[in-house]
């Protein structure tokens, strides 16, 4: 098993960062994670998107499925079975977020377990494909001022930053600020700031390279969800729900 993840992450995305590092990074390990965080999103986008996409239309649906929960408090069946035709209807799936977190995770581990070991091209040399030029030195810093190798709070406190932000920018603005939130609402609102909040304190002890990952993801899911959004708009399917749920 571990040489399978070896073949299929570790030794892939190893020669990718490696190749960036040799080329268009200008040989700045900072520019070549960054560009490594591109080339995996990019690759992973319709995956991203959709699940991002349904995400959102789950946060605007809430106040359609707590009238429902509210509709069936006294049957458990029937309110599952209107909320899942609800879901049925926007095409959305509400395990999506978690589908989005399984892809994420082996990813995360894998450029963890990368950067943990000493940056230096020795230790990087034995999983080098033949076509993968091994560099002389290296430079394992971002732009010469931070050293990817050690933790930074600098670049932790920017990935929740950039975490909240996402989150904030998936999250509807209520028609009623007065009214009482679903505990779905609840929860969902309160991982605007659970989230930032875990991700510091996950990757406080990291070297900053994992925490310069989860920056430039981030950052890429902002401008993901800027586009969804107005996607969402334009195409009339957030204003179909908030017609439904009024």
């Amino acid at each position: 098993m571990a040489q399978f993840f070896y073949t299929i992450l570790e030794q892939p995305l190893t020669n990718a960062l490696i190749f960036f590092y040799n080329t268009i990074a200008f040989q700045d390990l900072g520019l070549a994670i960054i560009f490594l965080t591109l080339a995996i999103r990019l690759v992973l986008f319709p995956f991203f998107h959709k699940s991002a996409r349904q995400q959102t239309v789950m946060q605007h649906l809430q106040p359609k499925l707590k009238a429902i929960q509210e509709q069936h408090k006294s049957d458990r069946a029937k309110q599952t079975e209107a909320m899942m035709a609800l879901y049925r209807e926007h095409e959305v799936n509400p395990f999506s977020g978690i589908l989005f977190l399984l892809v994420q995770i082996p990813v995360l581990i894998t450029l963890y377990y990368i950067f943990l070991k000493s940056l230096s091209p020795e230790t990087f040399a034995p999983a080098l494909y033949s076509f993968v030029h091994l560099p002389e030195t290296f430079n394992a810093t971002f732009l010469g001022l931070i050293n990817l190798g050690s933790r930074s709070i600098l670049m932790v406190v920017l990935a929740a930053l950039a975490q909240f932000f996402q989150s904030k920018l998936a999250m509807p603005k209520r028609a009623d600020p007065n009214a009482p939130l679903s505990t779905q609402e609840q929860i969902a609102r309160n991982m605007v700031y659970v989230g930032p909040a875990l991700t510091i304190f996950i990757f406080f002890n990291f070297p900053a390279a994992v925490s310069l990952y989860w920056l430039a993801s981030s950052v890429f899911s902002i401008i993901q969800q800027i586009v969804i959004n107005k996607s969402l708009v334009k195409n009339g399917t957030l204003g179909n729900i908030s017609k439904n749920t009024g």
